[in-house]
Formats: C-alpha cells, structure tokens, sequence
C-alpha cells in the first residue's frame, strides 16, 4: 500500500506540474506567433498604404495582360529605415478566371515568376484571406477586377517562432525529468507520515486481533461450560453467534492487514485454478442448499495460474459466501472460471434487491455496506469484498463489479 500510495503521490505531482508547464509553453509560443503574425500583417499594410504603390492596388496596372509591372521604386513604407531595405515580397495581380494580369518581382530574389504563380494559386484556393504558404504571408486584396496577392518574405521570423517552439519544448521536457527525479527523491520523507500512520494502524490491527482471541475463545469455552450445565437456550445460542460474527471480523482484519505489507503474496507458483475452485466451492455448497439455492457452475478445466493458492481461495471463498449471502430468496448464482486473453477470467454472478442501486466504486472499499439492515441480517462486516480486491490486486489482476439496476450483481475479476 506504501509503495502503491507513493507512485501515486509521484503521479500526481508530476501530472500537475506537466499540466502547469505545458501551459507556460503553449501560452509563450500562442503569444509569440500572434505577435509574429501581427508584425508581418502590419508590414504587409504598409506595402499596401504606401504612396508609390497605391495606384497599383487600385486596379490593374499599367502592363498589359500576364506582362510585368514597370520597375516599381524602393520600397520606405516602415517607419525603420533599416527595415525597408530587408523588406522581401512580390506581388501578383490576376482576373476573376484567376489568369495572372500582371506581376512584380522587384524586391524578391529568392523565387522565379513560375514559382510565383504557384504560390498565387496556393493563395487564391485558400478559403482564408490571409495565411502562410510555406516560408511567405499573403494577404488577397480585391480592387476593381482584379484580386491582388501580396506575398511578404518571413522566412527569418518563422524560423524565430520555430526555435522558440523547439527551446520550450526541450526545456520543458528537461525540467518534467529534472523535477521527476526531484519528487522521486523527495516523496519517501513526503508521505513518511502516512507511511507511519498506516504502520502504526497495521500494528494496532494485529495486536487488537490477538488481544481479543483470548477473551473470545474464553467467552466460547464459557458458553460450552454453561450449556453442558444447563443446556442450550436462546441467550447462549445468540452469545455463541456473536462470538462466532466477532471471531470472522478479527480473522478477516488480520487477513486484509498482511495483504497491506509490502509483498503480501511471499511465495507463488503454478497451480490448478480449476480444481481449487472446485475445492472451494464444495465447501460452500451445504451453506447455499440451505437458503434453497443452486449455484450453477461453468468452470472449464485445465485453468492454470501462477500465485499463492491459499489466498486465491480466499479470495474465491469471499466471492462465492458475498453472493450466497447478498442473493433473493431461492434466487439464481452462477459461477464460471474460463480462460480469456491468456488470463483467468473469474465470473460470480447472483440476484439481488437492493432498493437503490449500489455504488460499484466504492463495493470494494473496507466496511462499505450498500444496504445497513440486510448486512445486520447477514452478519456482513464489509470487509469481504476489500480482501478479494486486495487478493486480485497481489497477483497483478483487476477486479469489477456491476449492479446496474440493483437486482443483479457481477463481480468479475481478470487474473
């Protein structure tokens, strides 16, 4: 339970501080990139609003149909003048049948006309009226009969918000393991008092236990004593039945109490999971034809399993006496052992009336009763279900219960 609860303290941490740091990233590159994309836009704006080159957007140019547009004068639209001499862009004007009118390719060196016009087509396809095609921003412009795309040159700037994007990314992963290695080291002195807690609950447990044998078996002997002298009435028959319910809750704390250390299972090994089912259920068979009950078995043979066979018929015996217990009146219990995906696939069904529909989640939990007065009758201590998830538990396997309308149980539990 110990280590179980530490790798979870681990987990917890860590998903936290992932949830925390990715957060960080996103927000430092979502901020970067708007910032990046606003910067362009606004450089584009100014080639658009410069006075040299307004005429240009105001219809088509002066060149005739798929000709070029005359040189057109040095771009000094930025308010930097450094900035407009590293400025790079081309623009391309075409017709409403996307046929290319006139084009300008005086402050791009990088790309040819054909290029160009690949690049414009990308563009007018796009549903967006601006975007990124590769390393270029474009921005379609409709003036008269023409649509105007400008593509501005951001190759630089793009690849700013790419290292960004990578340098979060590294560190943040660099900081996840730094931090993981940090609450690896830190969290045994994190929950070393839980750890205690749980180690002085666990003594108290056993050494209850063994204090209250004594008085028991006592108090038993006593009841004996008496009914020899006097003969059996319904006082000594009521001591001897709580003595008895008394006895199973000490022995079931005890049980749950070595299931909590570290290595609950010491020795495992191969055995017959058919037969010792087999064996289990023979035992149980007198308590259930007593309440007028048949429980129907498909246990298929040759079912094997690695572990400690005792506990496992623990675990089976809890199962089998919860239905036989919890079951309606002469009411219908199956119970099947089979072989699925390699493992064992251990099945106890039976029919119940609950009023409200147990919580599943918590079936499992130690001393939850889904139904006060009936586990009264039953004698239900609510410790029972928590020993066979800790059984399961203890040799790798899951356990699930189903109850959807309150008037079936299956616990179903893969091994």
């Amino acid at each position: 339970m110990i280590k179980k609860l530490r790798w979870r303290f681990i987990g917890t941490a860590m998903l936290a501080f992932f949830l925390v740091i990715a957060l960080i990233a996103s927000l430092v590159n979502i901020v970067n990139y708007v910032d990046t994309t606003r910067k362009n836009d606004e450089t584009i704006e100014y080639i658009i609003t410069y006075e040299a080159y307004r005429t240009q957007f105001e219809g088509p140019g002066p060149a005739g149909r798929g000709g070029n547009m005359p040189p057109m004068e040095p771009f000094k639209g930025l308010p930097n003048e450094e900035a407009n001499y590293m400025t790079r862009f081309f623009i391309v004007a075409v017709d409403d049948e996307n046929a290319v009118l006139y084009s300008s390719m005086d402050f791009i060196a990088s790309i040819n006309e054909k290029e160009a016009v690949n690049y414009t087509n990308d563009a007018l396809n796009s549903s967006k009226e601006k975007g990124y095609i590769k390393g270029y921003r474009y921005n379609k412009i409709e003036s008269d009969d023409a649509t105007i795309v400008i593509f501005l040159n951001c190759e630089k700037e793009l690849q700013s918000v790419y290292s960004i994007l990578r340098m979060t990314i590294a560190i943040s992963a660099l900081a996840l393991v730094l931090v993981f290695i940090l609450v690896l080291l830190l969290s045994g002195k994190a929950i070393q008092p839980i750890a205690r807690n749980i180690e002085i609950q666990k003594r108290f447990i056993t050494d209850a236990s063994h204090e209250l044998k004594t008085p028991l078996t006592s108090i038993s002997t006593s009841v004996d004593v008496i009914e020899m002298d006097k003969g059996e009435d319904e006082w000594t028959g009521n001591i001897r039945q709580q003595v008895s319910r008394m006895t199973g809750l000490v022995s079931e704390l005890v049980a749950l109490s070595k299931l909590d250390e570290v290595k609950p299972v010491h020795e495992k090994e191969p055995f017959d999971l058919s037969s010792a089912a087999w064996e289990t259920l023979e035992v149980h068979l007198p308590q259930a034809k007593a309440r007028g009950m048949e429980i129907k078995t498909d246990i298929h043979d040759n079912v094997t399993m690695v572990g400690e066979k005792a506990s496992i018929q623990q675990m089976l015996s809890v199962l089998i006496d919860n239905a036989i217990k919890y079951s309606t009146e002469n009411g219908e219990i199956r119970f099947s052992i089979t072989k699925q995906h390699g493992k064992a696939h251990i099945e106890v069904f039976n029919t119940c009336n609950y009023e409200k529909a147990p919580d599943v989640n918590r079936l499992f939990d130690r001393f939850y009763r889904p139904d006060e007065s009936r586990n009264t009758g039953t004698g239900g201590n609510g410790i029972g279900l928590a020993i066979a998830k800790a059984v399961a538990e203890a040799h790798g396997g899951k356990i699930s219960a189903s109850c959807p309308d309150g008037k079936t149980m299956t616990i179903t539990i893969d091994i």
